[in-house]
């Protein structure tokens, strides 16, 4: 019986997952578990740290993050799914996995040699990108930086590519997974060792959980036949085609690394704790994004490159616009949920002992501006991967470059000019990802001849259900929060979100 149910819980984990719903699915579940998880982990920040402190864990996140979204938004899911595809596409299983073992060997020692250069110049960057963190704290966020910058560049990087190989195979539970498995280790040693490490120790439960992320994946990576093997074949015509692929979306990326590093060194300005506020709002606001943008998007991809693969544009038209309408359908009421309940929502997630009422007031105000652009964030996942599942690199990197001018240039008018609070970055985030999605449309309907028109009358009725919600949300929860309850306990924000929503 126990051989039976082992048998039963291998069969699931390593489940070919054949369409995009049931592949979108499972990673939308995994995903939900691992934002679950990260917003626990924020809830347990505020109990040991001071909204202060986390702007500091955050702020050193940066450096490390430039690394890691390089590898992700880069190197794997633009460029080596769609090449890794292709060979399996061919029926050539050795010579895709001996693609794999040079794409992971070459960028694992461009990435750690980065991680290396990163690590020595953190003191003069941190100094610069922070400007106003006093010495003390720009002390803490360079040791802070140099641990996760060190700790978790090699697992995160094999563990992203054992992700695309699974991926690419149409196993999605188990790349799901890990970002769980991350969130957890984080989790863990924050929770047992903050009395002791004090901030160091949510920095070593960073290091902890890449660590799981790319352990648990190994074994089934292992099962699918890749061996991997240290190759340095920079002749291979895959490394050719991943590297014209690959090297405008880096160069997009870093750019778009500029807007988040602008974003940074303007919170700092401010105050130390608008950093918090204002990466608390982006987490709320990437919930749903996640959820439902970049699962459907992730899913879509592998159907998306087979197709054209397969010169089939009709396929690759209808896989495209299925999917887009699904994502729309899904963020719409979401951006409503989060616009008109984000005082209660930011209380319930946020509101632990150290975080105080001025924070959750900014945070909500916050995240009600991202919340605006919440429909545009998400399409944009599935539009640039349609553009690289076409094999085109430019468009979407040159697009990008201008929504990211847009976003620096309302940031500085909004916070430096007009004196904004850190709202003020929300608000140009959102105007920025409006137009960097409408321009993406503009342009893939160019590429693919897709008449729009026909979408029109199911975005108009989606409009019209996101309406109706915002206002029988609104209406209640007015209501309920100045008659029956009091919102500065927990207990009844629980029963105002839940009436309310219901």
């Amino acid at each position: 019986m126990v051989k039976n149910i082992l048998k039963n819980g291998r069969d699931i984990l390593f489940a070919r997952q054949a369409n995009i719903l049931s592949a979108a699915t499972i990673i939308a579940v995994t995903i939900l578990l691992s934002r679950v998880l990260g917003l626990v982990k924020y809830r347990l920040l505020n109990s040991f740290f001071s909204v202060s402190e986390i702007g500091l864990f955050f702020a050193a996140f940066r450096l490390p993050n430039f690394v890691f979204d390089l590898v992700v938004m880069g190197a794997l899911t633009t460029a080596f799914i769609p090449v890794f595809t292709a060979y399996l596409k061919k029926g050539d299983e050795t010579e895709a996995n001996r693609v794999a073992s040079i794409i992971i060997t070459l960028s694992t020692v461009f990435f750690l040699i980065l991680s290396v250069v990163l690590f020595i110049m953190s003191d003069p960057l941190m100094h610069l990108i922070t400007p106003g963190l006093t010495e003390s704290e720009l002390s803490t966020v360079i040791l802070l930086t140099r641990i996760m910058l060190i700790g978790q560049t090699f697992p995160l990087i094999v563990g992203n590519f054992l992700t695309g190989i699974l991926q690419s195979h149409k196993r999605f539970l188990i790349p799901a997974l890990a970002p769980v498995l991350y969130n957890l280790g984080i989790i863990i040693v924050t929770a047992f060792l903050s009395n002791s490490w004090g901030i160091y120790a949510p920095a070593w439960g960073v290091v902890l959980g890449a660590v799981l992320f790319v352990v648990v994946q190994i074994p089934f990576a292992f099962k699918l036949g890749f061996r991997f093997q240290l190759l340095f074949d920079f002749k291979h015509k895959a490394v050719a085609e991943i590297n014209r692929l690959v090297i405008p979306r880096i160069l997009g990326l870093s750019i778009n690394q500029l807007n988040y590093t602008v974003n940074l060194t303007l919170s700092s300005l401010i105050a130390t704790r608008a950093i918090t506020t204002f990466n608390y709002a982006q987490q709320l606001q990437q919930l749903p994004v996640s959820l439902f943008g970049a699962t459907i998007a992730q899913a879509a991809l592998p159907t998306l490159s087979e197709e054209n693969a397969n010169k089939d544009p009709s396929s690759f038209n209808k896989t495209f616009l299925n999917s887009l309408l699904q994502i729309i359908f899904l963020t719409l009421p979401a951006a409503a949920v989060l616009i008109v309940l984000r005082i209660p929502i930011v209380r319930l997630v946020y509101g632990a002992e150290k975080f105080d009422w001025l924070a959750t007031v900014e945070t909500g105000r916050t995240l009600a501006f991202f919340s605006i652009a919440l429909v545009s964030e998400s399409i944009v996942n599935l539009l640039v991967r349609a553009f690289y599942a076409l094999k085109i690199s430019r468009t979407p990197v040159v697009l990008g470059g201008l929504a990211v001018g847009i976003n620096i240039v309302l940031s500085v008018i909004f916070i430096q000019g007009l004196k904004f609070p850190v709202w003020g970055l929300a608000a140009s985030a959102a105007s920025a990802d409006i137009a960097f999605s409408i321009m993406l449309l503009l342009f893939l309907r160019k590429k693919l001849q897709i008449h729009f028109a026909n979408l029109f009358l199911p975005i108009v009725k989606m409009g019209i259900a996101a309406g109706l919600t915002l206002f029988s949300l609104y209406i209640p929860m007015k209501l309920l929060d100045q008659l029956v309850f009091d919102t500065t306990r927990t207990l009844p924000l629980i029963f105002l979100t839940g009436i309310a929503s219901g």
